[in-house]
Parts: structure tokens; C-alpha cells; sequence
């Protein structure tokens, strides 16, 4: 049975050390002031926006002017086993530098920390990763977390079990990050074969030889042409007065800008009543119409997907039911393979928004139903091998979740041999 110990970090086993990060370091010191330039200087930089999911693509940094000597750039390199933390921007996020350079340095607004050999560098960079961490970063600097400096990270306190037990950590936690990025690369091979599939698809079609150019692009001789307006009905919905609660938390599903994602949509975030319908503009409409974002922050607008049961929707959200000449999976397709477009129809600023007028005039290539069904099972099949990847890496995100909490707290110990 595990023995703990009450410490200023929370109860950990009686035989882990609670130490300062300074105390184990060899050095702890800020970046260097350059710039990035487009031109090949032969000097690379990372920057805090370069480190992304806890790790860093050296082949996309940027190349850097800088006014200190060649010679002097010695100790701002990047070799192996360094870990790098964002004082700015992404405050708190580090990188475990996995190789030596000899043409990369740090930015001024990074911080590079050289650990003691007494101290594995993959268990304290998953360390920075952990709830256990953030948690004590956002404790002493407050819910808004702008910026972190040299002092603040030499006294952090952290948790340290024996050099065996750390390495047995970082190995188990390594071999979850390393199942990650498999199912990350095999997420990236399927999103390229969907995006070939929806050009080739949507505007070469299956087995035409014979094309024509129109005002949507070259597509097959004898594929139609219509608005949306004269193949769907277009409505919009509303919102019930936020005066009244007793319109919210019913059993009508109700649809806003934010759930349009995925292919199909079988529920909502938020829910209204009966009474919430009766006294709005909300409707409820039936499943297997088309949703698209009218508005909404970030990527949002211009989104689509198929509602699968039936729902009402707010103001921000055009649903689009069509009739016999279109099938809603190839509709969304090909409304999804032309996204930016859409989007560019109200301009290129995020407060402009779509309207049921401008949605009604977009024009969409019309093949024969049996073609639109063929098109729509080719790439809902490989929609469906995509959501199966992205539960995958959904769960071991869960699993190094708990793993981190239980590991990096000893709550679970592991076994390690001695050096």
C-alpha cells in the first residue's frame, strides 16, 4: 500500500521530493530578439506560435535576422533534451527539443531550460502538460493567464519521483503519444483522400467524357445547373425571448450556428419547449434538411451539415429541405467542397454574414439521382472511416488524460529497475 505525505503541491508518495525547477536545472534563461524574414539568412527561429499540441515542425519555422555576431548565437541553439516554455502568447506550453541544431535558435518570448542529469527531461516537459500543472500555473498567476517570467518559472514547484520511477513515466506516457500521432497521420492520409475525392467528384462526376464550362466551373455535358432556391425550400428560424426561462431546457431540439459540423447532426447543444415555439419565430422542421451557418465566429460560417432528426433552429442557421431533384448528402458535399466561396459571398469580414436570400441564389451543378447517390456513398464512406479516427484519437486523449493525473500525482506507481 502507497504512502503519501501532505506537501505545499498537494499529497504525493512519502518518497518523491517536492523541488523548485531552478534546483534542478542547469540553466533557465529568455530567447533572443530576431525577426522573422522570408529570405534564407541560415539561421532558423522558433517562436512560441511554432509549438503546437506540445511539439514543434522545425521544417515550416521561418528564417530570422538578428544583430548579435554568428558567434554569439552559441548558447540560443536548440539541442536535445532541452524543453522550451512560451512566456507570451501560448503561456505555460512547452517543447522537448528531440534533436541537436546548429542553425536554430529561440525567441525572445521563450524560454529555454537545460534540467540536471539527475532529472529525466521527458517526464517534466509531461509534466507541463498535465492538469497537476496548469492548475498550480493558474493558481499563482490568476484565471487570466498573460504572460509568465524567469523568476515565476525558476521557483515552480514540482513533484519528483526517483530517476527510474520519472523515466518509467515519460516511457508509458511516450508510447500513448506515439499511438496519437499514428492515428493524427492516418486522419491527415484520409482528410487529403477526401479532399482529391471532392474535386474529382463533384466536378468531373463518374464516367463522363463529354464537359461543358459554366459559370460554376467546367463540370460533365450533361449535369443541370440550379439555385438552391428552385431545388429546396430555404427557412431560417429564431430565437425565444432569454427573458423567459421557462421557453428554454424542453425537449425540442434547437439548432445554432456553433452544432453545423460533421456530416450529420443528431442533436443539439441547446434545447427549447413548446411554449418557446409558440411565442418565436422558431419552427420545427423535419430531419434530412440541409443546415448552414448564416453567421458565427471563426470557421463557422458557411458550414453544412444534414439534420437526422427533426429540430428547430435559430436566426443564425438556414436549413435547406430539399425536394425530389437533389439528395441532401450530395447538396452538402458539394456545398462543403466550395466553402470558401460561400463564405466570400458576404466578403472576407468575420461580422458579415449569409442571408436565406443569398443562400436561395447559389448555383449548384444538378447530376441524375442515381449519380448524386453514388457521388454521396463514395465520400460519406470515407466520412465515416474519418469520425471513426477521430473517436480513436479522442479516447487515448482521454487515456493520457487519466494516465498523466494518476502518474504525475503517484496516485498510480509504476515499477522501475534501479540504474
Amino acid at each position: 500500500m502507497n504512502e503519501f505525505k501532505d506537501t505545499e503541491i498537494g499529497r504525493i508518495p512519502k518518497d518523491w521530493e517536492v523541488v523548485r525547477l531552478k534546483e534542478v536545472s542547469e540553466e533557465l534563461f529568455y530567447g533572443i530578439t530576431a525577426k522573422a524574414v522570408d529570405k534564407n539568412t541560415g539561421i532558423k527561429m522558433l517562436r512560441t506560435t511554432d509549438i503546437k499540441e506540445y511539439s514543434v515542425d522545425y521544417e515550416t519555422l521561418p528564417f530570422c535576422e538578428i544583430t548579435e555576431r554568428r558567434e554569439n548565437l552559441t548558447k540560443y541553439l536548440l539541442k536535445k533534451g532541452e524543453l522550451i516554455v512560451a512566456r507570451a502568447g501560448t503561456v505555460g506550453v512547452s517543447a522537448l527539443i528531440d534533436r541537436n541544431f546548429d542553425n536554430v535558435i529561440f525567441g525572445s518570448y521563450l524560454i529555454k531550460i537545460r534540467l540536471k542529469s539527475t532529472v529525466d527531461s521527458k517526464f517534466v516537459h509531461y509534466f507541463f502538460q498535465s492538469p497537476f500543472y496548469w492548475k498550480h500555473l493558474q493558481k499563482a498567476q490568476g484565471s487570466t493567464l498573460k504572460n509568465i517570467n524567469l523568476p515565476f518559472l525558476k521557483s515552480l514547484l514540482i513533484p519528483l519521483p526517483p530517476l527510474p520511477e520519472q523515466r518509467k513515466i515519460a516511457e508509458i506516457l511516450s508510447t500513448v503519444d506515439e499511438a496519437i500521432q499514428k492515428v493524427d497521420e492516418a486522419i491527415a492520409r484520409t482528410e487529403r483522400l477526401k479532399r482529391g475525392l471532392m474535386q474529382e467528384l463533384l466536378t468531373k462526376g463518374i464516367g463522363h467524357r463529354e464537359f461543358k464550362d459554366t459559370e460554376i466551373g467546367r463540370i460533365p455535358k450533361d449535369w443541370a445547373i440550379k439555385k438552391i432556391g428552385e431545388i429546396c425550400k430555404v427557412v431560417t428560424g429564431g430565437t425565444p425571448d432569454t427573458r423567459h426561462p421557462e421557453y428554454f431546457g424542453g425537449d425540442i431540439k434547437w439548432l445554432k450556428s456553433g452544432d453545423i459540423k460533421g456530416l450529420y447532426i443528431y442533436d443539439t447543444e441547446e434545447t427549447i419547449t413548446k411554449l418557446g415555439v409558440e411565442n418565436s419565430n422558431a419552427k420545427i422542421y423535419p430531419a434530412g434538411g440541409v443546415a448552414i451557418a448564416l453567421s458565427g465566429r471563426g470557421l463557422t460560417r458557411g458550414r453544412t451539415a444534414i439534420i437526422k432528426a427533426a429540430m428547430a433552429c435559430s436566426q443564425s442557421v438556414a436549413i435547406m429541405i430539399p425536394d425530389s431533384e437533389v439528395i441532401s448528402e450530395f447538396l452538402h458535399y458539394n456545398l462543403s467542397n466550395r466553402y470558401l466561396e460561400i463564405r466570400n459571398l458576404t466578403g472576407h469580414f468575420d461580422r458579415s454574414g449569409l442571408n436565406l436570400s443569398i443562400v436561395s441564389k447559389i448555383k449548384v451543378p444538378i447530376p441524375s439521382l442515381r449519380e448524386q447517390q453514388k457521388i454521396a456513398e463514395i465520400l460519406s464512406t470515407v466520412d465515416k472511416k474519418l469520425e471513426f479516427e477521430r473517436k480513436r484519437r479522442e479516447k487515448l486523449d482521454r487515456i493520457k488524460r487519466g494516465l498523466m493525473n494518476d502518474l504525475l500525482t503517484g496516485k498510480r506507481r509504476v515499477k522501475a529497475e534501479a540504474d
